[in-house]
């Protein structure tokens, strides 16, 4: 019988996020599983930045600045949502392209399990989203769960 230990949960810190999170939380429980909580910044951002601004001490700073965010922001769901104390959840921050980093995430840390939300932001973003969460649905070597939208 399928016994996850490791569970990966990617976020956006959209609500649909925060449902695969306690999806995994659930299963966890059950399976005394060890959650990692994992927010990517991705490489739009940064390049982005890098289109706009000369000093390239200001992009250094603005990404320090929103990987502190980001902790900040992954605790906040661990806070919010923990209902059981005895469940380990570790939060994490990438840099990167979002797929690639779900993927690297899971692969090393030997994840047993991705819990994913089929699209997090609304507007253009959801698409982006969409698209991730479809390649690392294709590409990841363990199994991966996808907690359908609570579209309105």
């Amino acid at each position: 019988m399928f016994q996850p230990r490791k569970i990966l949960v990617p976020t956006d810190f959209s609500e649909d996020s925060d449902l695969a999170f306690l999806m995994a939380l659930s299963i966890a429980v059950k399976y005394q599983a060890r959650i990692f909580l994992l927010h990517v910044i991705s490489n739009t951002v940064q390049q982005s930045l890098a289109d706009y601004c000369l000093d390239q001490s200001i992009v250094a700073r603005v990404l320090n600045e929103s990987i502190v965010f980001s902790n900040e922001k992954l605790q906040e769901v661990i806070d919010k949502n923990q209902q059981s104390g005895n469940i380990k959840v570790i939060p994490d921050v990438r840099k990167g392209q979002p797929y690639e980093e779900i993927l690297k995430e899971a692969s090393e840390r030997k994840i047993d399990l991705i819990v994913i939300a089929s699209h997090g932001k609304t507007g253009l973003q959801k698409y982006f989203i969409g698209s991730v969460t479809e390649k690392v649905m294709k590409e990841a070597k363990c199994p991966v769960l996808l907690i359908r939208s609570q579209g309105k």
